[in-house]
């Protein structure tokens, strides 16, 4: 299980937040590219990679022949609402001024146009029905994140809806704020399916993109869920669930840190 000793160390050395770096200008790179950009040996990078994987910073995926690696958010994002938020006296400046390195590292850029995928992954004290059933059933969805209610057909073609809050219709938002269709669903491990935002006419042109949710169990109890999204033509999109747009929330990283925290606490973070 990830842990926040694992974070701090692996962000406290000046060659890992370098490449984390890399990885926040374009994401999904290989080790050769990321070897150019270093005076070290390859064998000393990967040695920094696999501390970066082991803190949940960097999450390596196979594409084809090639292993991409990618930049994971969501740990920072629990740091910053577990550990800074909470402390706004004026003499810890010093954590004001993390807070802000972190706040910046934790929005998975989308600014190059060949970025087409986004990749979160994080570990959480809960069975694989219940992080099933946090996904897909509204009394769920309800209480963390966007608090959207949804509707899930679970079954190949089967529709999603994502419903608007009270202060999104007070917003202008339509009833149904995000749509899609069930791709395959295999509880409580395997949820396929597209996402199409409807709240904003560029995302609605750039049409319903993949979304794959993984869920692992692990030992101890702790279960591993991992959110691919691919977006491929969807620049709007992209910067919304990566967390870039203004006053839109945090992405997915915001909802992954809310679920982990309901999960595990009884209470989302916001409430």
């Amino acid at each position: 299980m990830v842990t926040d000793d694992r974070v701090f160390k692996a962000l406290a050395d000046p060659t890992r937040r370098f490449l984390l770096d890399r990885l926040f200008a374009r994401d999904g790179r290989t080790l050769t590219e990321l070897e150019s950009e270093l005076e070290m040996t390859r064998f000393g990078v990967m040695k920094h990679l696999r501390v970066l994987q082991d803190a949940g910073l960097v999450v390596a995926r196979r594409s084809g022949r090639e292993k991409l690696h990618f930049l994971n958010p969501v740990p920072i994002r629990l740091i910053h609402d577990r550990w800074i938020d909470k402390y706004t006296e004026r003499q810890v400046s010093a954590l004001a001024d993390l807070k802000a390195e972190l706040e910046e590292q934790a929005m998975t850029t989308m600014t190059d146009s060949t970025v087409t995928t986004q990749v979160y992954q994080v570990y959480i004290k809960a069975t694989p029905q219940a992080i099933w059933d946090a996904i897909t059933k509204p009394e769920w969805t309800l209480r963390y994140g966007y608090c959207s209610g949804v509707e899930y057909d679970l079954r190949p073609g089967g529709a999603y809806k994502a419903f608007a809050t009270g202060p999104m219709l007070e917003d202008g938002a339509p009833d149904v704020i995000i749509d899609g269709e069930v791709v395959e669903a295999d509880p409580p491990r395997r949820l396929v399916q597209t996402w199409r935002g409807l709240f904003d006419p560029e995302m609605v042109a750039e049409g319903a993109k993949r979304l794959t949710w993984e869920i692992e169990e692990g030992p101890g109890g702790v279960s591993k869920l991992t959110v691919t999204h691919d977006l491929q033509g969807a620049p709007k999109t992209a910067a919304l669930v990566g967390g870039q747009v203004p006053d839109a929330g945090g992405g997915w990283a915001y909802i992954l840190s809310d679920l982990k925290t309901l999960l595990e606490t009884g209470h989302a973070f916001q409430s």
